[in-house]
């Protein structure tokens, strides 16, 4: 059976949603605002729950919990590392007031710099796809319920 390109597909599809989604933020002037953060959870849940259920249509009965599983961690690493590229590219060379203005929120007597920035981000991303690919593989999974018996067992008396 081929390989998916479920993954990849779904993975640059979330990453151009997270890219267009901050680069509209910045627009308004509002990318610094933690906030907004919520907006990537959004979409970030939609591309994989999008990406699990076409997995499980493409792979019908030879799907299982852990094939699932590993769709949508790749799908969410691939989103992640390319939005981590964009945004290190963007901190780094195309908006560079960016990163002071945001630590500006952050009361912190640490140096912080740009590395320490993308990794987290990184992080957050990768902490994101695995616990939305842990949730909404419990809706795609197959239930290991005994199907129950319809018939009443009425007690005589």
């Amino acid at each position: 059976m081929k390989k998916s390109t479920i993954p990849i597909r779904y993975g640059v599809l979330i990453s151009i949603g997270l890219i267009i989604y901050f680069l509209a933020l910045a627009l308004i002037g509002v990318q610094t605002n933690p906030v907004f953060s919520l907006g990537n959870g959004i979409i970030v849940a939609f591309g994989l729950y999008q990406a699990m259920k076409n997995y499980k249509l493409e792979k019908g009965s030879s799907f299982d919990y852990q094939k699932g599983f590993v769709a949508g961690i790749f799908t969410g690493f691939n989103a992640t590392l390319l939005f981590t590229i964009f945004f290190a590219i963007y901190v780094t060379h195309i908006n560079t007031s960016f990163l002071p203005e945001m630590l500006a929120n952050w009361s912190s007597h640490y140096h912080v710099g740009v590395g320490i920035v993308v990794f987290v981000a990184a992080i957050m991303g990768f902490a994101t796809t695995f616990v939305l690919t842990l949730s909404f593989m419990q809706l795609f999974k197959e239930s290991w319920n005994q199907r129950k018996n319809h018939h009443s067992h009425a007690v005589e008396a």
